[in-house]
């Protein structure tokens, strides 16, 4: 590539140009390349597995396992699947059309939590940011239609456009349903009401971008006025009994002040039809093959998809997020390697004492701040690899051999949320894995003060006990910075070593930080890209993750003997290889948190020295930015 491009105008195109040239985009994916390979492989190596336990080649003791694999069998039986058609969600669509009045909403409101049906709200448990050692039970707007608020605004075309194709989508799955073609009509014209109401109320996803605003604990006798006359205090009485909680931590406290606006006795039947159309394309994709096709069209336009992927695809899909636990589990038990773990733990371990150095050097912080940042990061806890052990509650997802695939779906749904729904006054599990071990993927979770490396990701580019010790820097290392780094971010840095919602800042300190983030959200706002802008303010968290990744590692490569600068940008650049279709791309820059893939290889090595001495990068040369304009936060 070095004839095409010099790595001094794009780091990004000099590594991966002449693979993206070539690399070809499968019909049934949105994009190929980095992280989507290597869980592609991970896909390979457990779909063939799969196939050898249902044909008795192999066994296993994980017990969770065989039932992940009866529910693969239901998931491919095919025949029997398009033999029942839409009969099997029939019952879950004539519930909802029984609901001809407030008081009928509010005697069917506890099944219909309890089975995922789409209410006018939507609530869950989760841990309270104020107290990590506890649950809360949290509120928020219904989902909309379309990726983001902002489609909906100034009769935005695009927005239109799939509203649209929303709608005709949703018209062709009601002429599988017993409603004749003027009820028909009537419920796609009540969907679309519905869901612009919803619009003006809830969040955008810069607003969910900064999600300690989530936090908004409110009385349950407040949150009880503005839903009226839902009864939401009789639903938790009927879970809770006397324990039901006296406060609501309400995560779009707009949406439930409005909610009046969007939800009242007057348009009841706007709602009813409203959810029986988000039901019916929820529960499309576990009945016949040509509903399932049907009920994804909008999903495969939004990403720029020919087709879906083949049935044996979609089942391992569905059983590795319902059984993600006991599937990662087998993988981490089969496939991982402890002398790798073994290495990467030290690689971390040795990251986060090189972060306490950086954060002692620090210039903007006071001694004050320092310690604090110092004690959240001795109280990091990493797990890596995969859980010890599978949580019990996987025992109750069985799957019998006569319900359908959509009756066995539903049954393993209501066990999950009946399971979520009672965590509510137990203490919080910290053996909890934000990720299972088969994803290829990193977290931190501000909540747990904990950093979570499943097996999958330790794999090439992003690690190799062959490649050089720069490369693994550039490439995991970085990776692990990126996740420590989340517990100094825009958000992570409101929370305390204990992981509550807690103010460890003095007060101009912080506002150095504010300050420091601004330029981070200036630094890529604006910048043109497939076809829209970056937003600078959406993309922040993971920018400052991202930058502090670099810093910390790049610490490291100073004692590191041997160390190899160019090997470690260019593999840093390797990592966010990938090549996306052009709708697909168009909606990750409207929703994601994360800056397109080749921005987040380009911008931030030009923030650092030891990029521009690595490869004798000059002023004229377009990775270069001047040092007042270089930002380095962590």
């Amino acid at each position: 590539m070095a004839e095409k491009v010099r790595i001094q105008d794009d780091l990004y195109r000099f590594v991966n140009g002449e693979w993206i040239d070539k690399a070809v985009i499968p019909d049934d994916k949105p994009s190929v390349g980095g992280f989507v390979d290597l869980d592609q492989d991970v896909e390979k190596l457990l779909m063939s597995d799969f196939d050898a336990f249902r044909e008795g080649k192999k066994t296993t003791d994980i017990e969770e396992f065989k039932e992940a694999i009866k529910l693969y069998n239901k998931i491919v039986d095919v025949k029997r699947r398009n033999e029942e058609g839409i009969k099997p969600t029939l019952p879950i669509l004539e519930r909802i059309k029984s609901i001809k009045t407030v008081d009928d909403l509010n005697k069917n409101l506890l099944f219909f939590v309890l089975n995922g049906i789409p209410l006018p709200f939507e609530c869950g448990v989760t841990e309270d940011m104020a107290d990590a050692t506890k649950h809360a039970f949290v509120m928020l707007g219904p989902s909309i239609i379309l990726p983001d608020t902002t489609y909906y605004k100034d009769n935005n075309p695009q927005g239109q456009a799939l509203l649209g194709m929303y709608a005709d989508m949703v018209k062709k799955l009601l002429a599988y349903t017993p409603l004749n073609e003027s009820e028909q009509a009537k419920v796609v014209e009540d969907m679309l009401k519905f869901d612009s109401l919803v619009a003006q109320e809830v969040k955008s996803q810069v607003e969910w971008a900064d999600y300690t605003n989530n936090h908004n604990p409110m009385n349950i006798d407040e949150v009880s006025s503005y839903l009226n006359p839902i009864d939401i205090k009789a639903v938790l009485s009927d879970v809770y009994q006397d324990k039901a909680p006296n406060t609501i931590v309400v995560y779009d406290p707009k949406a439930i002040k409005n909610f009046n606006h969007y939800f009242n006795e007057d348009n009841l039947e706007m709602y009813v039809n409203w959810a029986y159309a988000k039901a019916l394309v929820n529960n499309s994709s576990q009945l016949s093959e040509e509903i399932a096709f049907l009920g994804g069209t909008y999903r495969r336009a939004l990403m720029g998809l020919q087709t879906d992927p083949v049935v044996e695809k979609q089942a391992y899909r569905m059983v590795s997020s319902v059984f993600s636990e006991p599937i990662g589990v087998y993988y981490g038990r089969t496939y991982f390697g402890e002398e790798a773990k073994k290495d990467v733990v030290n690689m971390v371990h040795k990251i986060i004492e090189t972060y306490k150095v950086r954060v002692r050097n620090n210039k903007f912080l006071q001694e004050k701040t320092k310690d604090k940042a110092i004690l959240k990061l001795s109280t990091i806890e990493v797990k890596m690899g995969y859980p010890d052990f599978i949580h019990d509650y996987y025992k109750n997802y069985k799957v019998n051999d006569e319900d359908s695939y959509f009756e066995s779906l539903c049954k393993i749904r209501n066990e999950m949320i009946k399971h979520s729904m009672e965590e509510l006054n137990k203490p919080v599990d910290r053996t909890e894995w934000a990720m299972p071990g088969h994803m290829v993927n990193a977290a931190y979770n501000p909540s747990a003060n904990d950093i979570t490396f499943p097996a999958a990701i330790l794999q090439k580019p992003f690690y190799s006990i062959n490649q050089s010790a720069s490369q693994n820097l550039g490439g995991i290392g970085a990776v692990i910075g990126h996740e420590i780094s989340h517990a100094f971010d825009n958000n992570g840095a409101k929370f305390d070593e204990n992981g509550n919602l807690n103010n460890w800042w003095t007060d101009s300190d912080f506002a150095e930080f504010k300050k420091l983030t601004q330029a981070m959200i200036e630094q890529f706002d604006g910048i043109e890209i497939y076809g829209g802008k970056v937003n600078g303010e959406l993309v922040v968290s993971e920018n400052i993750a991202d930058n502090g990744g670099v810093a910390v590692t790049l610490e490291i490569m100073k004692n590191l003997e041997g160390a190899n600068y160019q090997e470690y940008f260019m593999n840093w650049a390797r990592v966010w290889c990938r090549k996306a279709r052009e709708q697909y791309a168009q909606l990750l820059l409207a929703r994601d948190v994360h800056s397109p893939a080749e921005l987040r290889a380009n911008i931030q090595p030009r923030n650092f020295k030891e990029w521009y001495e690595a490869f004798d990068v000059k002023e004229t040369d377009q990775m270069f930015i001047p040092e007042n304009k270089r930002i380095i936060i962590w």
